[in-house]
Protein backbone atom coordinates (compact mmCIF):
# COMPACT_ATOMS: atom_id res chain seq x y z
CA UNK A 1 0.00 0.00 0.00
CA UNK A 2 1.40 3.19 -0.79
CA UNK A 3 0.00 6.16 1.25
CA UNK A 4 -0.11 9.29 -1.16
CA UNK A 5 -2.32 11.57 1.55
CA UNK A 6 0.73 13.90 2.43
CA UNK A 7 1.08 15.08 -1.21
CA UNK A 8 -2.19 14.34 -3.05
CA UNK A 9 -4.49 14.98 0.09
CA UNK A 10 -2.24 18.45 1.19
CA UNK A 11 -1.99 19.92 -2.47
CA UNK A 12 -5.96 20.99 -2.53
CA UNK A 13 -6.25 22.12 1.41
CA UNK A 14 -7.66 25.73 1.38
CA UNK A 15 -5.37 26.28 4.51
CA UNK A 16 -1.28 25.16 5.06
CA UNK A 17 -0.90 22.17 7.00
CA UNK A 18 2.32 23.14 9.41
CA UNK A 19 5.40 21.66 8.68
CA UNK A 20 5.60 20.17 12.27
CA UNK A 21 2.30 18.25 12.03
CA UNK A 22 3.02 17.19 7.98
CA UNK A 23 6.10 15.56 9.55
CA UNK A 24 4.47 13.82 12.70
CA UNK A 25 1.64 12.59 10.53
CA UNK A 26 4.51 11.11 8.19
CA UNK A 27 6.58 9.66 10.94
CA UNK A 28 3.45 7.83 12.37
CA UNK A 29 2.11 6.73 8.91
CA UNK A 30 5.41 5.22 8.27
CA UNK A 31 5.09 2.90 11.23
CA UNK A 32 1.90 1.58 10.17
CA UNK A 33 3.08 -0.88 7.72
CA UNK A 34 3.05 0.82 4.23
CA UNK A 35 5.41 0.04 1.48
CA UNK A 36 5.93 3.73 0.02
CA UNK A 37 5.12 7.21 1.78
CA UNK A 38 4.36 10.34 -1.53
CA UNK A 39 5.62 12.82 1.21
CA UNK A 40 5.07 15.97 -0.74
CA UNK A 41 5.94 17.47 -4.16
CA UNK A 42 9.14 19.66 -5.22
CA UNK A 43 6.70 21.76 -7.48
CA UNK A 44 7.04 25.90 -7.44
CA UNK A 45 5.51 27.05 -4.21
CA UNK A 46 3.78 30.10 -6.35
CA UNK A 47 1.77 26.78 -8.06
CA UNK A 48 1.14 24.54 -4.87
CA UNK A 49 1.07 27.02 -1.83
CA UNK A 50 0.54 23.91 0.19
CA UNK A 51 3.96 21.72 -0.28
CA UNK A 52 6.00 24.74 -0.33
CA UNK A 53 8.02 23.38 3.08
CA UNK A 54 8.96 20.27 0.71
CA UNK A 55 12.70 20.17 0.88
CA UNK A 56 12.19 20.58 4.98
CA UNK A 57 9.29 18.12 5.52
CA UNK A 58 11.75 15.86 3.48
CA UNK A 59 14.65 16.87 5.60
CA UNK A 60 13.15 16.16 9.07
CA UNK A 61 10.78 13.01 8.81
CA UNK A 62 12.59 9.59 10.73
CA UNK A 63 12.83 7.12 7.48
CA UNK A 64 11.96 3.67 8.16
CA UNK A 65 13.65 1.00 7.28
CA UNK A 66 11.85 -0.99 4.42
CA UNK A 67 9.80 1.96 3.63
CA UNK A 68 10.19 4.07 0.53
CA UNK A 69 9.98 7.84 0.22
CA UNK A 70 8.59 9.56 -3.16
CA UNK A 71 8.43 13.04 -4.42
CA UNK A 72 5.97 14.20 -7.09
CA UNK A 73 8.13 16.56 -9.59
CA UNK A 74 6.67 18.66 -11.91
CA UNK A 75 10.02 19.25 -14.13
CA UNK A 76 13.99 18.96 -14.56
CA UNK A 77 14.29 21.38 -11.39
CA UNK A 78 11.96 20.08 -9.25
CA UNK A 79 13.80 17.00 -10.19
CA UNK A 80 17.29 18.23 -8.91
CA UNK A 81 15.43 19.62 -5.96
CA UNK A 82 13.95 16.13 -4.92
CA UNK A 83 17.58 14.62 -5.35
CA UNK A 84 19.25 16.82 -3.22
CA UNK A 85 16.63 15.76 -0.50
CA UNK A 86 17.71 12.22 -1.58
CA UNK A 87 13.97 11.28 -2.35
CA UNK A 88 13.75 6.95 -2.86
CA UNK A 89 11.74 7.56 -5.53
CA UNK A 90 10.73 10.93 -8.15
CA UNK A 91 7.29 10.56 -9.14
CA UNK A 92 6.48 12.10 -12.47
CA UNK A 93 2.72 12.85 -13.78
CA UNK A 94 1.36 13.10 -17.22
CA UNK A 95 -2.34 12.26 -18.98
CA UNK A 96 -3.13 9.61 -21.28
CA UNK A 97 -5.91 12.64 -22.67
CA UNK A 98 -4.01 15.64 -24.24
CA UNK A 99 -6.92 17.85 -23.39
CA UNK A 100 -6.14 17.14 -19.33
CA UNK A 101 -2.58 17.06 -19.70
CA UNK A 102 -2.66 20.65 -21.08
CA UNK A 103 -5.34 21.88 -17.81
CA UNK A 104 -3.10 20.30 -15.29
CA UNK A 105 0.25 20.78 -16.98
CA UNK A 106 0.13 23.19 -19.42
CA UNK A 107 2.05 21.32 -22.14
CA UNK A 108 1.44 18.41 -24.60
CA UNK A 109 1.76 14.62 -23.90
CA UNK A 110 4.32 14.53 -26.05
CA UNK A 111 6.16 17.81 -24.18
CA UNK A 112 5.41 15.91 -21.19
CA UNK A 113 7.42 12.53 -22.47
CA UNK A 114 10.27 14.69 -23.37
CA UNK A 115 10.50 15.76 -20.12
CA UNK A 116 9.89 12.57 -18.73
CA UNK A 117 13.03 11.20 -20.61
CA UNK A 118 15.45 14.39 -19.36
CA UNK A 119 14.35 13.34 -15.59
CA UNK A 120 14.74 10.06 -16.20
CA UNK A 121 18.27 10.24 -17.07
CA UNK A 122 19.22 12.72 -14.51
CA UNK A 123 17.86 10.30 -11.59
CA UNK A 124 19.39 7.36 -13.13
CA UNK A 125 21.43 5.73 -10.11
CA UNK A 126 20.22 8.32 -7.53
CA UNK A 127 16.64 7.21 -7.19
CA UNK A 128 13.77 5.14 -8.49
CA UNK A 129 11.55 6.54 -11.54
CA UNK A 130 7.52 6.30 -11.38
CA UNK A 131 5.86 7.41 -14.16
CA UNK A 132 2.07 8.16 -12.94
CA UNK A 133 -0.57 7.73 -16.05
CA UNK A 134 -3.31 10.31 -15.33
CA UNK A 135 -7.22 9.91 -17.11
CA UNK A 136 -6.11 6.04 -17.77
CA UNK A 137 -8.88 4.85 -17.56
CA UNK A 138 -11.40 7.63 -18.85
CA UNK A 139 -10.97 11.47 -18.80
CA UNK A 140 -13.55 14.80 -18.03
CA UNK A 141 -12.93 16.48 -20.69
CA UNK A 142 -12.70 13.60 -23.80
CA UNK A 143 -14.61 10.58 -22.27
CA UNK A 144 -13.38 7.19 -23.09
CA UNK A 145 -9.39 6.98 -23.94
CA UNK A 146 -8.78 4.06 -25.82
CA UNK A 147 -6.60 1.41 -24.58
CA UNK A 148 -4.21 1.88 -27.45
CA UNK A 149 -3.52 4.95 -25.97
CA UNK A 150 -2.68 3.67 -22.86
CA UNK A 151 -0.29 0.93 -24.79
CA UNK A 152 1.36 3.70 -26.44
CA UNK A 153 2.57 5.80 -23.46
CA UNK A 154 3.88 2.99 -22.15
CA UNK A 155 5.54 1.19 -24.36
CA UNK A 156 7.51 5.59 -24.40
CA UNK A 157 8.02 5.04 -21.14
CA UNK A 158 9.72 1.37 -21.26
CA UNK A 159 12.18 2.66 -23.43
CA UNK A 160 13.40 5.42 -21.26
CA UNK A 161 13.95 2.51 -18.73
CA UNK A 162 11.31 3.42 -16.14
CA UNK A 163 9.91 0.48 -14.81
CA UNK A 164 7.45 1.38 -12.27
CA UNK A 165 4.49 2.64 -13.49
CA UNK A 166 0.97 3.98 -12.00
CA UNK A 167 -2.20 3.59 -14.22
CA UNK A 168 -4.60 6.50 -12.24
CA UNK A 169 -8.42 6.70 -12.20
CA UNK A 170 -8.18 10.54 -12.10
CA UNK A 171 -11.59 11.08 -11.53
CA UNK A 172 -13.11 7.64 -10.54
CA UNK A 173 -14.50 6.75 -13.67
CA UNK A 174 -13.16 3.11 -13.35
CA UNK A 175 -15.29 0.37 -13.39
CA UNK A 176 -14.37 -3.25 -12.68
CA UNK A 177 -14.46 -5.15 -15.86
CA UNK A 178 -12.38 -2.36 -17.57
CA UNK A 179 -9.87 -2.18 -14.19
CA UNK A 180 -9.22 -5.78 -14.69
CA UNK A 181 -8.73 -6.03 -19.01
CA UNK A 182 -6.61 -2.55 -18.68
CA UNK A 183 -4.47 -3.79 -15.48
CA UNK A 184 -3.96 -7.90 -17.29
CA UNK A 185 -3.54 -6.11 -20.58
CA UNK A 186 -0.24 -3.89 -19.62
CA UNK A 187 1.01 -7.14 -17.17
CA UNK A 188 0.88 -9.17 -19.86
CA UNK A 189 2.67 -6.24 -22.06
CA UNK A 190 5.80 -5.58 -19.65
CA UNK A 191 6.09 -8.08 -17.08
CA UNK A 192 9.33 -5.63 -16.37
CA UNK A 193 7.05 -3.34 -15.20
CA UNK A 194 5.92 -2.83 -11.81
CA UNK A 195 2.35 -1.31 -11.87
CA UNK A 196 0.27 0.15 -9.41
CA UNK A 197 -3.38 0.99 -9.46
CA UNK A 198 -4.30 4.27 -8.39
CA UNK A 199 -8.44 5.18 -8.30
CA UNK A 200 -10.74 7.70 -6.81
CA UNK A 201 -14.05 7.36 -5.29
CA UNK A 202 -15.99 9.66 -6.76
CA UNK A 203 -18.68 6.74 -7.87
CA UNK A 204 -17.92 4.82 -5.04
CA UNK A 205 -16.48 2.31 -7.33
CA UNK A 206 -12.67 2.70 -5.85
CA UNK A 207 -12.47 -0.86 -3.46
CA UNK A 208 -14.65 -2.60 -6.00
CA UNK A 209 -11.68 -1.52 -8.68
CA UNK A 210 -8.96 -2.50 -6.53
CA UNK A 211 -9.92 -6.15 -5.99
CA UNK A 212 -10.73 -6.57 -9.69
CA UNK A 213 -7.07 -5.23 -10.01
CA UNK A 214 -5.75 -7.38 -7.52
CA UNK A 215 -7.56 -10.32 -9.22
CA UNK A 216 -5.82 -9.79 -12.34
CA UNK A 217 -1.98 -9.57 -10.41
CA UNK A 218 -1.48 -6.04 -9.53
CA UNK A 219 -0.15 -5.99 -5.80
CA UNK A 220 0.47 -2.38 -6.07
CA UNK A 221 -2.04 0.54 -4.55
CA UNK A 222 -2.10 3.92 -3.56
CA UNK A 223 -4.23 4.81 -1.39
CA UNK A 224 -4.64 8.16 1.05
CA UNK A 225 -5.43 8.58 4.71
CA UNK A 226 -9.36 8.97 5.63
CA UNK A 227 -9.97 9.37 1.17
CA UNK A 228 -7.92 12.59 1.10
CA UNK A 229 -7.43 14.30 -1.91
CA UNK A 230 -8.58 14.61 -5.43
CA UNK A 231 -7.72 16.13 -8.93
CA UNK A 232 -8.09 20.64 -8.28
CA UNK A 233 -8.30 20.23 -12.54
CA UNK A 234 -10.82 18.00 -13.12
CA UNK A 235 -14.35 19.17 -12.12
CA UNK A 236 -16.64 16.80 -9.06
CA UNK A 237 -13.51 14.59 -8.64
CA UNK A 238 -13.65 13.81 -5.04
CA UNK A 239 -10.81 11.75 -3.30
CA UNK A 240 -8.54 8.80 -3.83
CA UNK A 241 -9.22 5.46 -2.38
CA UNK A 242 -9.68 5.34 1.82
CA UNK A 243 -6.62 3.70 3.11
CA UNK A 244 -8.33 1.93 5.84
CA UNK A 245 -10.82 0.50 3.37
CA UNK A 246 -8.49 -0.75 1.31
CA UNK A 247 -6.57 -2.36 3.77
CA UNK A 248 -9.54 -3.66 5.79
CA UNK A 249 -10.83 -4.87 3.00
CA UNK A 250 -7.40 -6.83 1.46
CA UNK A 251 -6.77 -8.34 5.41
Amino acid sequence: IHEVAPRDGFQIEPVFVPTDDKVALINALSRTGLAKIEVTSFTSPKAIPALADAAEVMARIDRVEGVEYAALVPNLKGCERALAARVDEINLVMSASETHNRANLRMSPQASLAQFAQVAALARGQAKVNASLSTAFGCPFEGEIPETRIFELVDAMAAMGIDRVTLCDTTGMAQPLQAARLCEAVQHRWPQIAFTAHFHNTRGMGLANALAAWQVGIVRFDASLGGLGGCPFAPGASGNVCTEDLVHMFQ
